[in-house]
């Protein structure tokens, strides 16, 4: 039997947590790794030192994507670089009739998903977004419930997103505080949150109106314990000042704290990463952020739906609470992520449905063990081994599902800035909805 061939541009953690390491273990006898890009040399080490047994691999610079697909001839592209690097390594791909899969956000920009978009129509190859929430049951329940009727028509959704002082300030660490490479957390956080919305009520969106404003971190915080750049957690003094670093660590020692995004391989944790002139523990109170850390948006759909939504990235415990409303009744879950980090006992996530004439039910839903709520494992199912048929949905994503998600994180951020309504199709450059739905991404 052939392998399926694949080539990685951007070696970033998860690229070599979610991607790399699968194919080479659980899904290598019918994957293979066949070259790596990247603009870091020291990345490529990294990657040797954690699997010695493909230390042989091909390796490339940022410019030399043409030499890799000549020299390597892979079947499918993984782009997992920074955020603002998706959309060319995608285009590059397709230019060449190769698949794509790519780490969410598709991109950063409307323009950019757009460019994608009309690059997939004119290719053989197709993209596909790794959206893993869609994979979590308790998500693939609602997407049920829903496309069943037991709601009717979905007339409004209410979805409140809370990352808790751990998570949300790692953003403000890492090269998503720098909108150029992120989009912005309404673009790279909040993608993940419009793409469900998107697929669970199968509507378009159409229009969002928000307000966004950095409350939490900066130079101008109000828990900036010292107004000063270019430091470093572990090399700060002010850090036993620091409310965040204080909840954290010990003062003996750094207390290692579980998370699903911010672990290397192995469990291993460290301040300073092994990359060449990046840290992962810049200052969250540095002048140089530029995004939002809290954002409160309405979203209207093509259908008649509305969204109400908000997101947090600084609370004392990090989860998210959903109401589904429709014609023929409500769904409500709450879920509290990251147990071990929330300072009381949390209940196990269920559905609560509520006929519009009737009794209300509770739904346990069969949890399953992995990252983003047992989503990953399944997700990488479908992408090494094929899409599961026996669902009675389509639940990878497409370059049409990726557009419409950043479009709709780019229109919260616009219209926090501008102060005015943003269409969806202004920010997707005129690109109409009966031309999206067209396309071949498109997977609702």
């Amino acid at each position: 039997m052939n392998r399926r061939r694949f080539a990685i541009c951007g070696v970033s953690g998860r690229a070599l947590g979610q991607f790399a390491k699968p194919i080479a273990t659980t899904f290598a006898g019918g994957c293979e790794l066949v070259g790596l890009l990247d603009p870091d040399p020291a990345r490529f080490d990294l990657f040797r030192s954690r699997f010695p047994e493909h230390a042989d691999i091909r390796t490339y610079g940022p410019e030399e994507f043409d030499r890799m697909v000549d020299e390597t001839k892979p079947d499918c592209i993984i782009v997992a670089g920074r955020d603002h690097t998706h959309a060319e390594y995608i285009i590059q791909a397709l230019n060449r009739d190769l698949d794509a899969i790519t780490e969410k956000p598709m991109a950063t920009t409307g323009e950019d998903s757009r460019r994608i978009v009309e690059a997939e129509r004119r290719s053989k190859g197709t993209v596909t977004v790794t959206f893993n929430y869609r994979y979590a049951p308790i998500h693939t329940k609602i997407k049920e419930m829903v496309s069943e009727g037991k709601l009717g028509r979905i007339t409004s959704v209410d979805l409140n997103w809370y990352l808790d002082t751990y998570h949300g300030s790692s953003y403000f660490k890492r090269w998503n505080r720098v909108r150029e490479f992120s989009g912005g957390l309404s673009v790279h956080k909040s993608t993940h949150h419009f793409d469900l919305v998107n697929w669970w009520i199968n509507q378009k969106p159409v229009e969002a109106f928000a307000y966004g404003a950095l409350n939490y971190y900066g130079a101008d915080s109000e828990l900036n314990p010292r107004r000063e750049d270019g430091r470093h957690c572990a090399t700060c003094d002010a850090a036993d000042d620091c409310a965040y670093y204080a909840r954290w660590n010990a003062r003996s020692k750094r207390a290692p704290v579980p998370d699903d995004h911010l672990e290397s391989l192995g469990g291993q944790r460290s301040p300073a990463f092994p990359y060449t002139g990046y840290r992962a523990d810049q200052c969250i109170f540095d002048s140089s952020i530029d995004i939002e850390d809290t954002y409160t948006a309405v979203v209207r759909y093509d259908h008649g739906a509305l969204l109400s939504y908000s997101v947090n990235f600084s609370l004392p415990y990090e989860g998210y609470r959903l109401a589904i409303n429709g014609t023929k009744g409500r769904l409500e879950t709450l879920e509290y992520h990251m147990p071990a980090r929330t300072p009381f006992p949390t209940p196990l996530q269920t559905i609560d449905y509520f006929p519009l004439f009737g009794s209300k039910e509770t739904i346990h839903v069969v949890h399953k063990e992995g990252s983003h709520g047992g989503g990953d494992p399944l997700l990488l199912e479908d992408l090494f081994m094929g899409e599961d048929a026996r669902r009675p949905f389509r639940i990878l994503s497409g370059a049409v599902d990726g557009a419409y998600s950043v479009a709709t994180g780019e229109a919260v951020w616009r219209s926090a800035k501008e102060h005015r309504p943003i269409p969806i199709e202004e920010v997707l450059g005129g690109l109409q909805s009966e031309e999206l739905s067209l396309a071949r991404g498109g997977r609702a």
